[in-house]
């Protein structure tokens, strides 16, 4: 299959193709671009900057990926990167931004993520592999996304946040502080309601391994203690295992602080 790239289209002079490329109607690439094998981008899709774009990606019409980023730091023409990897999709009129200078200089997006209608990505960014940013879904810039989180619609992240593996926000909710891995957060501010249980078991954890993450929970969220005092607390009586060793080393590391929760669930899920 050759590539197919409609006569409307626009197509800059430093725009590389793999293989098996289609370009709709209308789309404009223009910028420093490659497109790796098999990628679709839909009608009115632009595409711009320094970007580098994996294989079998699909970019719905109107999507804008690659623009200079949202700061004021930024100078025009500061030769910043968005990065892509493989299998991603992004729905229409969702927004993808390059780095800053200032934060390094690439914001990094992994394999087989679904940014949903109107979501954006914001500079400097880091999203992991398996992410969901459900419509409308807003990552400020420094944000990092660990792999298979979920990031629901009309939620917004505050800049430098975490969202820890394997976590939930819920609808509508205001992030400013770390979500921990594997949690159930949503509210404005959003806070740690319980363990992801539902998400964990689809994603294969087993009885045992999710055993002793609720009990980690229990007491790094539940028994009124000081993050230190918790994580102490965590390390003598809970088994180690590398769920629990990861929500350890997540919160050890949060500068911004772990969302806030609320009382202990009744029904231990």
């Amino acid at each position: 299959m050759v590539n197919q790239i409609h006569a409307t289209a626009i197509i800059g002079p430093n725009v590389t193709f793999g293989k098996n490329i289609v370009v709709g109607p209308y789309a404009v690439l223009e910028g420093e671009i490659s497109i790796g094998d098999n990628t679709e981008i839909g009608a009115h899709a632009v595409v711009s900057g320094w970007t580098d774009i994996g294989r079998r990606n699909r970019i719905f019409p109107h999507a804008a990926v690659g623009f200079d980023p949202q700061d004021k730091k930024y100078k025009r023409g500061e030769r910043t990167i968005l990065k892509i990897g493989d299998d991603n999709i992004f729905r229409e009129f969702c927004t993808m931004h390059r780095g800053t200078v200032d934060g390094g200089g690439v914001t990094r997006i992994g394999n087989n993520n679904l940014f949903m209608a109107y979501s954006h990505v914001a500079h400097d960014c880091v999203v992991g592999n398996g992410c969901v940013l459900a419509n409308s879904g807003t990552l400020a810039g420094h944000v990092t996304v660990e792999d298979f989180a979920i990031v629901g619609g009309l939620s917004a992240v505050h800049q430098f946040c975490r969202v820890g593996r394997n976590a939930m926000i819920g609808g509508c909710s205001r992030v400013t502080q770390d979500v921990p891995p594997y949690s159930l957060c949503v509210g404005g501010p959003a806070l740690v309601y319980n363990l992801n249980a539902v998400g964990l078991r689809r994603a294969g954890v087993t009885a045992d391994s999710m055993k002793h993450l609720k009990e980690a929970f229990r007491i790094m969220f539940h028994s009124g203690l000081a993050k230190n005092s918790a994580v102490e607390q965590i390390e003598k009586e809970v088994r180690l295992t590398d769920h629990v060793k990861h929500l350890l080393d997540f919160a050890k590391a949060s500068e911004r602080g772990l969302c806030g929760s609320v009382k202990e669930p009744s029904n231990g899920e």
